[in-house]
């Protein structure tokens, strides 16, 4: 091959590699996402079904292994905080990898893709200003 189709060849093989990590991510995204929501079902079920007393079976890999309903509520929201940071984390890795694919395309950037909802005291200042 001539340096010509070399250069092609290359730069559609960055382009697939940069395309298939875009969707490795949204994949993750996805399945940790699932899990998220299988938490959330778990500790409403937990909140509505027993008193606090009573032990609950929770899977461990292969094995169900009893634990008082408190101490398995609280690894469940402490599974939930590490899940919420992981999925932030991709997300934010997710914005700069399609940035990355787009400017190997010869596309611009998104815009308004790298919006940041507002915080709880931007808000609050907002209403403080239309109520006056």
């Amino acid at each position: 091959m001539d340096a010509g189709s070399q250069r092609v060849l290359q730069y559609l093989t960055d382009v697939e590699e940069a395309a298939e990590d875009v969707l490795t991510t949204k994949q993750q995204i996805v399945d940790l996402d699932m899990k998220r929501n299988r938490n959330r079902e778990a500790l409403s079920a937990l909140k509505h079904e027993m008193s606090d007393s009573e032990k609950v079976k929770v899977c461990f890999g292969d094995m169900f292994i009893k634990f008082p309903k408190s101490k398995t509520r609280e690894m469940i929201q402490k599974d939930q905080e590490q899940l919420d940071k992981e999925i932030n984390d991709l997300r934010r890795e997710l914005k700069t990898k399609v940035n990355c694919l787009n400017e190997m395309q010869g596309n611009r950037e998104l815009r308004g893709y790298s919006l940041s909802p507002l915080s709880a005291d931007e808000i609050k200042a907002i209403n403080s200003l239309l109520k006056r």
